[in-house]
């Protein structure tokens, strides 16, 4: 790829399918895994979940907004324009959401898998975090999909 705009532009779409894929496929592996209730497979899952935040979500997401302003800058738009100061603040609370979530799931995975190594279920806490972990993310998926939206459409908001 010659054209720097296509290859920065195919950057940022790949990093943003890899971020929003790899989001909704650990969400549902994590809400199947708890439905189960079984502490072993909880662990065996939150485990993975885990490790792919930190391999595919991590860099896609730091990916993102440098591939994004990038993208600005290749195509003359001002960085002040109403649909990517909009596209700010949504990743930002998607960012905000994510970040306890990844506590969460490292804390849901350590008592998972205490509760297998002891033979015991799951405790009460891992319930109580795993509400907060469901809650967290619909704002974050929301968000995500409404900044899918904008990049596409660059609607006129105000002004």
């Amino acid at each position: 790829m010659s054209d720097p705009f296509l290859m920065v532009k195919w950057l940022h779409i790949l990093s943003s399918t890899v971020l929003f894929g790899t989001g909704i496929g650990t969400a549902f592996q994590m809400v199947w895994a708890m439905r189960g209730g079984r502490a072993e497979v909880v662990h065996h899952v939150a485990r993975g979940v885990v490790v792919a935040d930190w391999i595919f979500t991590t860099p896609a997401g730091i990916l993102q907004p440098l591939t994004g302003l990038w993208l600005i800058y290749l195509a003359g738009y001002s960085l002040t324009e109403p649909w990517l100061l909009l596209a700010y603040g949504l990743y930002v609370l998607a960012f905000v959401c994510w970040l306890p979530v990844v506590h969460i799931q490292i804390k849901i995975r350590d008592l998972a898998g205490q509760a297998t190594n002891d033979g015991r279920t799951l405790p009460r806490e891992v319930y109580r975090i795993f509400r907060i972990w469901f809650v967290l993310g619909w704002p974050a998926f929301g968000a995500l999909v409404i900044v899918f939206w904008l990049m596409i459409s660059k609607p006129l908001l105000w002004g």
